[in-house]
């Protein structure tokens, strides 16, 4: 095998810089086996490390049109490897030196440093069809030396490539993501809808909103979140395949999803079911109403003192969670579903919220009881929703929250906290 190649240094490593076609991956790489250890156990360890992600990336070559992969390190020990250098001279006299051809005899022996799913991903493709066989892929070849020494700096360039790569950041995929429906639409909302023009969306690297913020409505991931979470109305019935070919249920399902571009059909489906939500939620509480009608101002609607939930991240996505379940499950519209609530539970003040999403004694938030706050918000919209395990475990949630005693002050407490004079004093 002869492939054109740039020779460079980099630290104290040599290496060289090519492209391998599909099948020349299938053929010539093998799995990491005793090159890095000679214990057994310790080899076993590596092998295992290789999971089931080659299949996704197997389907990812055969189903996304513009494919494109980053350079595997590939180690070269073995054989006969040979370097012919191509010397280039121009006229005004500069030479350039470092181009030529590897030369490689075949009975070199050729493992991954970095890049093993994308060579299991590869195989996979190739040993189901020839369609793939002369694609290129770029390489970098260094050399491995199979002594004690050279085991500890394969070992170390391996730990280091793989230790440091930093998988991509959430913000990175809504501002970037072409394939991923949710980021696609998320876009697109936050250039067309009032809601989130400049000032009303914060560009945070978390869900929460720092204290010093008094004009966000919310951050950009949790706004991506929610949208997330309207995506399970969207593909409720259709049937979504892993990477097995397998059909795939619950979050799994929306997980899978996001992973390849749909039709632009299917996209347009998806933008108007996130214009409706976002919008029925905009004219349905009079909070946001005010919050539009000026320029952007949240302190009245979150502050040491409270506010309304829906602008705190942490009360914001059950909420979402539990229109979406009354949606799918009843059919009726989100203008239907948020009729449903009662205002007085917009309020973080209500009783009900105490020690549940609000320490009334700090003045601050309490982010670990999302699923009992889901299932209240479901409760008030439509409790013929919960289970009776999801209904018990309510019950007992609040009972050690409130410190009650008997499940008939946990129903009282439900009832007063919907009561009409609270309804008629909150604000939200």
């Amino acid at each position: 095998m002869k492939t054109p190649a740039i020779r460079a240094c980099i630290g104290d490593w040599v290496y060289y810089i090519a492209t391998l076609t599909f099948k020349d991956v299938s053929v010539y790489v093998k799995r990491v086996d005793d090159e890095l250890h000679k214990s057994a156990l310790l080899k076993d360890l590596l092998q295992r490390s290789i999971t089931s992600n080659y299949k996704s990336i197997a389907r990812y070559i055969e189903t996304q049109q513009e494919r494109f992969f980053n350079a595997l390190v590939l180690a070269i020990y073995d054989g006969d490897p040979l370097w012919h250098e191509v010397r280039l001279e121009y006229d005004d006299g500069e030479e350039f030196y470092d181009l030529g051809i590897l030369e490689l005899s075949g009975e070199e022996k050729i493992f991954p440093v970095d890049g093993q799913h994308r060579v299991e991903g590869i195989k996979e493709v190739v040993r189901n069809s020839d369609e793939y066989n002369t694609e290129q892929i770029p390489v970098i070849f260094i050399s491995h030396k199979t002594s004690d020494d050279g085991m500890q700096r394969s070992r170390r360039l391996f730990s280091t490539l793989n230790r440091y790569a930093k998988p991509v950041s959430m913000r990175d995929i809504i501002a970037l993501d072409e394939d991923d429906i949710v980021a696609i639409i998320s876009r697109e909302l936050i250039d067309c809808h009032p809601l989130f023009a400049v000032g009303r969306l914060l560009d945070s690297k978390t869900k929460a909103i720092p204290e010093a913020n008094n004009t966000a409505f919310t951050t950009i991931i949790t706004f991506y979140e929610c949208n997330y979470e309207l995506l399970a109305l969207l593909v409720k019935d259709v049937d979504v395949l892993n990477a097995e070919g397998k059909k795939t249920k619950g979050r799994s399902k929306l997980k899978e999803f996001i992973k390849r571009r749909p039709n632009d059909e299917t996209i347009t489906r998806f933008h108007d079911i996130c214009c409706q939500f976002w919008s029925a939620l905009t004219t349905s509480y009079d909070a946001f109403q005010t919050y539009l009608a000026a320029e952007p101002n949240s302190q009245p609607f979150r502050n040491r003192e409270g506010g309304n939930i829906l602008f705190r991240p942490v009360a914001l996505m059950p909420f979402v969670r539990a229109v979406v379940k009354v949606v799918s499950e009843t059919g009726r519209t989100f203008e239907e579903v948020f009729a449903l609530f009662p205002q007085s539970l917009l309020s973080i003040e209500n009783k009900l919220w105490r020690n549940v999403i609000w320490n009334s004694e700090k003045k601050t938030m309490i982010v670990n009881n999302q699923p009992l706050t889901e299932r209240l918000m479901l409760y008030y919209l439509d409790q013929d929703l919960l289970t009776e395990k999801e209904l018990s475990n309510m019950i007992i949630d609040l009972k050690s929250l409130k410190m009650l005693t008997e499940t008939a002050d946990v129903y009282d407490l439900l009832n007063d906290a919907i009561s009409t004079q609270e309804e008629t004093e909150a604000d939200f």
